[in-house]
């Protein structure tokens, strides 16, 4: 697995809460995210790096998005 950053569609709340709406792939392929499952401050152990972890759903389907410093990254297969 390799770190893969990514371009993130962001809302921010009043509280400085960031609530990720979309994800923008290499490709140029956008990805609604359905819902945040929940957001933790932890490490990704596959590929190194620390931050906030979200879990999202996107397409049924639960991955992780990962708000390091002041970039977006997500483990690329």
């Amino acid at each position: 697995m390799t770190k893969q950053y990514v371009e993130v569609d962001v809302r921010f709340l009043e509280d400085g809460t960031k609530i990720p709406l979309s994800i923008k792939w290499i490709d140029g392929t956008t990805f609604d995210i359905d819902k945040v499952l929940d957001m933790k401050n932890r490490a990704s152990l596959r590929v190194g790096g620390f931050g906030e972890r979200y879990r999202v759903r996107i397409a049924g389907k639960e991955t992780y998005l990962y708000f390091e410093f002041d970039k977006w990254f997500v483990e690329k297969k």
